[in-house]
């Protein structure tokens, strides 16, 4: 029997501006739902969170909640407005969380809470709003953005401490690992209408390009010809995702090609190099190192760069990206050894620096500067054409920049500076704020750029689809160089721990559910079985919920046949209730095993 929700809308509707972002929408949420909201930048997923919290009135529909229940959101971008630490901004307001529980989650998420709010960067600050979200103990936690500014260690701090949340949660989030990782449920806000599908985000993709087939279909019954242009935009995303395949082909292919190499060694310092024809080589490191004080940074690093090579750079806030970023970019020197750079490279940089857009100018003067064409890469394009390359409804000509949202100003950036011509591409977190379509469309763009690209990024999914090789950094001044992306890095590390192979360039880190050797003697024989067999339960436990979450992907199961519909829905609830008993189990055993050891 479904649980009672905690919270629901009935009918709920908003207007703004000169008619309604959406109406009649009807939305539940129960106790242990976790729920991705997903949709297009400007279909008002943010607005959606704050309707559901309460923090703005809606025009239409009714609002209940639970008695008891407590809502957490955690926004964006918090404003620390009047807060001199970041520890006055978690203790801050009407409702504010226990202080012991704030410095207890602070100590593992690593973040300083007596840091002066006006001088902590994007990711302690991100930090300490977790803290504050995450110690005010949600029955309904409330996620925009949680992994923006997140280094990979907070990320999967964050996923772990999720999964062994009791609450219920809906995220907004452009990572799809994150959401891959965590979500059961999607909510689908699109055209002012909102869907619900007990499927997680593995399954949202197929679901979205089933339901506009099917619109297509209907369409095309009706002869609508102005119906089925007004899914242009739709259409062309499932294209644009059937074309990104075979890019991926051709990037598996490139990583396999840059498996085998090694860097050459040198001892000058920084020059230009001839810039050979023959060559394919637009950066070289060689024996290049950096520090600061008595910190070294880089160590021993040696690297050739091809021509068209994409290279990703990964690792925890503070290990070094931006300095190797620097370095590779020629922006500063290295204390000993070579970087080598091509005499015409010409590069480009984007940052996500929305607030170098002025609010009062149209988006025409930001894209081609008042004209109606724009040259884009040496071609040139009529502005209403170039603009809907990257997802913009052509009307938005004349939009002040100051009425576009925050991923809707991301995405303008983008489409100023793929204009420009460049043969090196140098991207510092990319994906902060762009929606999914988005998030295909760069992949896409980056894969037909025929220059060399440089991507600093914590977004996991994205490395994988865009990169060919892994720079990782641990802070301790050794890069790993891995032909691949994330996930190849990942395995490699995992690789060191599970074997106790020592590298010089290899992170401290544990997989999921990788069990330190045990004092048996301190265990029962039960939990001593149950500690070593709980790892291998857990694993079959995840695959059988994502054959499960597969099947439930079909958006015409239920209309034709809903026992099985509803079976499979029971059986998935089922094991997944075994996966979240046999976490906690084992967990608990993990505790054991700790303080037999101290």
């Amino acid at each position: 029997m479904a649980e009672a929700p905690i919270l629901s809308w009935e009918g709920l509707g908003l207007h703004q501006g000169t008619g309604w972002l959406f109406k009649d929408l009807d939305v539940n949420i129960a106790p242990r739902d976790r729920l991705a909201l997903i949709g297009r930048n400007g279909a008002g997923k943010t607005t959606l969170l704050k309707l559901i919290s309460g923090e703005i009135e809606a025009d239409k529909g009714t609002r209940s909640v639970q008695p008891g229940t407590r809502i957490v959101v955690l926004e964006q971008d918090p404003d620390f407005t009047g807060c001199d630490t970041l520890m006055d901004y978690a203790l801050g307001g009407k409702d504010a969380p226990q202080s012991f529980e704030v410095e207890a989650i602070a100590g593992q998420l690593g973040i300083d809470m007596e840091r002066k709010a006006h001088s902590a960067s994007g990711g302690e600050r991100r930090r300490a709003a977790l803290t504050r979200a995450l110690a005010m103990e949600p029955n309904l936690l409330l996620l925009d953005e949680p992994t923006n500014h997140l280094d990979l260690a907070a990320i999967d701090w964050l996923e772990g401490w999720l999964s062994r949340y009791k609450g219920a949660f809906v995220t907004i989030s452009h990572d799809r690992t994150f959401l891959r990782n965590l979500t059961r449920a999607t909510l689908w806000l699109d055209r002012g209408s909102l869907r619900r599908k007990e499927i997680g985000f593995g399954g949202y993709e197929a679901w979205e390009e089933q339901v506009y087939a099917e619109e297509a279909r209907a369409a095309d019954k009706l002869d609508a010809k102005l119906k089925i242009e007004a899914h242009w935009l739709q259409r062309g995303v499932t294209a644009r995702r059937k074309r990104n395949q075979g890019r991926l082909e051709k990037l598996h292919q490139m990583r396999a090609q840059r498996a085998a190499m090694t860097a050459p060694q040198g001892t000058a310092k920084m020059k230009l190099a001839s810039d050979d024809v023959k060559t394919k080589s637009v950066i070289v490191a060689e024996n290049v190192s950096k520090s600061f004080g008595e910190r070294p940074i880089i160590r021993d690093f040696n690297l050739r760069i091809q021509r068209g090579d994409r290279i990703g750079i990964v690792g925890a806030n503070g290990a070094g990206k931006s300095t190797l970023l620097k370095l590779l970019t020629g922006e500063i020197e290295p204390d000993s050894g070579t970087i080598t750079l091509a005499q015409t490279l010409s590069g480009v940089m984007i940052d996500q620096q929305r607030s170098l857009l002025s609010p009062e100018k149209k988006v025409r003067d930001i894209i081609a500067e008042g004209s109606d064409w724009v040259d884009v890469r040496g071609t040139r394009k009529h502005i209403q054409a170039y603009m809907k390359d990257f997802l913009f409804d052509p009307s938005l000509v004349e939009a002040k920049v100051g009425t576009l949202s925050g991923g809707e100003r991301s995405r303008l950036l983008l489409a100023r500076e793929f204009s420009r011509l460049s043969n090196l591409l140098v991207l510092d977190e990319p994906t902060n704020d762009l929606d999914l379509e988005t998030l295909d469309l760069l992949q896409e763009v980056i894969a037909d750029y025929d220059g060399t690209v440089l991507i600093v990024s914590h977004d996991r999914d994205f490395l994988d689809r865009t990169v060919n090789v892994t720079l990782g950094l641990d802070g301790s001044g050794y890069v790993d160089i891995i032909a691949g992306g994330y996930e190849d890095w990942q395995a490699k590390r995992t690789q060191r721990n599970l074997t106790g192979t020592k590298s010089k360039s290899a992170e401290d880190t544990k997989p999921a559910f990788s069990p330190p050797p045990p004092k048996s003697k301190k265990l029962s024989y039960k939990d001593q079985r149950d500690y070593d067999l709980l790892p291998g339960q857990i694993e079959k436990l995840e695959a059988q919920i994502v054959r499960g979450e597969d099947a439930l992907s079909d958006p015409e199961l239920y209309t034709r046949d809903p026992g099985k519909f509803q079976q499979l829905t029971t059986a998935l609830e089922k094991v997944r209730a075994e996966k979240d008993a046999a976490e906690e189990r084992w967990l608990e055993l993990a505790e054991l095993v700790e303080m037999a050891e101290e």
